[in-house]
């Protein structure tokens, strides 16, 4: 019998550690110090090592190393969404903070779902990892009591925490929504229409925002919003245009919970026919890339997500590491983009 197949585990079929320590002719704390920390020991050894884990195609077991070490080096990132360029920025921010550290991540995509959030904390907290990035600030009961008895260290993105006991890393969504709306407002307009989908939380911050600057300003008027929990999309955009403009046909500007619903908002001016912003003003959320190219360019609120997702990242291994972060709530702001639109 070959070596290979005496260093397989008998419950799991996997080759060993100790298979490996015993190709290269090492001790296994030798071989698992090589394979851990190798600037702990000489080239010379590192090279036998690295050879007997490539002959015996040798995979680390990492939730036996976490549970002998109390560290998996495993981060477990919530998003809800992956086809949406603003979680894929966020994303990507993550990843190039945790990099150096040879932090592997765990990501779940929760289809802006309680139930999927669940199901998904349910499996990534078998894989014992060191901490989680969680988008927003509300959770299901089940899930609050799962993070409180899990004891991780845990950061909010995307929006800022009133408790300073719970680390975040945003901006806020409801004065975004207000600035907006105020800027509608400067403009001169009076009936500024509202349209939302998904009504995940995010969306519900920016409506309290634009409601208050309505208040505010005595132009409140609930015929003035169009609001579906349907997924956010360009043609439905078109469509809750053409809704808005039903219920409310003296509206003179639109202010869109995203830049998806503005692109396609107008897309269905220039159909009817109706010349935007001289008709109608209409503004977005998020600033993604097309709206500085669409005809009219998009009036909207330019979001931080890289940044977003590398401060989140950033304060969430100190944590880990036990340092004292100078902020555990970073409000990273945002930028109101006027463009053509509005």
């Amino acid at each position: 019998m070959t070596k290979t197949l005496q260093g397989k585990s008998r419950s799991s079929g996997r080759i060993t550690l100790a298979a490996v320590a015993d190709h290269a002719g090492v001790a296994t704390m030798t071989a698992s110090r090589a394979i851990s920390h190798p600037n702990m020991v000489s080239q010379a050894l590192r090279d036998r090592v690295d050879r007997a884990v490539a002959e015996l195609g040798y995979v680390p077991n990492r939730a036996a190393r976490a549970l002998a070490s109390a560290h998996s080096n495993v981060i477990v990132v919530l998003v809800p969404s992956l086809s949406n360029a603003v979680f894929t920025e966020v994303l990507g921010g993550i990843q190039d903070a945790l990099d150096a550290d040879d932090y592997q991540i765990l990501i779940g995509n929760t289809r802006y779902s309680d139930a999927e959030e669940e199901k998904l904390l349910n499996i990534y907290m078998q894989s014992n990892p060191d901490g989680l990035l969680l988008s927003g600030l509300t959770h299901s009961k089940r899930v609050q009591k799962m993070l409180a008895t899990s004891q991780l260290p845990i950061v909010s993105m995307m929006d800022m925490s009133s408790d300073p006991a719970q680390p975040s890393v945003g901006f806020s969504q409801s004065q975004a929504g207000y600035a907006m709306t105020r800027y509608l407002i400067d403009k001169g307009h009076r009936r500024i229409g509202f349209i939302a989908a998904q009504l995940d939380e995010r969306t519900m911050r920016r409506a309290e925002g634009y409601r208050q600057a309505m208040q505010d300003a005595g132009l409140s008027d609930a015929k003035l919003e169009v609001m579906v929990s349907d997924p956010s999309t360009i043609a439905l955009g078109a469509e809750l245009l053409g809704r808005m403009l039903a219920q409310a046909p003296d509206c003179e500007a639109i202010f869109c919970c995203n830049d998806d619903l503005a692109h396609g908002a107008i897309y269905q001016c220039q159909r009817r026919g109706i010349a935007v912003p001289q008709q109608l003003a209409v503004c977005g959320f998020n600033d993604l890339p097309a709206s500085a190219w669409m005809n009219p360019s998009v009036t909207t609120v330019g979001t931080p997500r890289y940044r977003i997702g590398y401060e989140a990242a950033t304060l969430l291994r100190a944590v880990i590491k036990g340092e004292q972060p100078a902020r555990t709530q970073i409000d990273l702001g945002f930028t109101l983009m006027a463009r053509e639109s509005a």
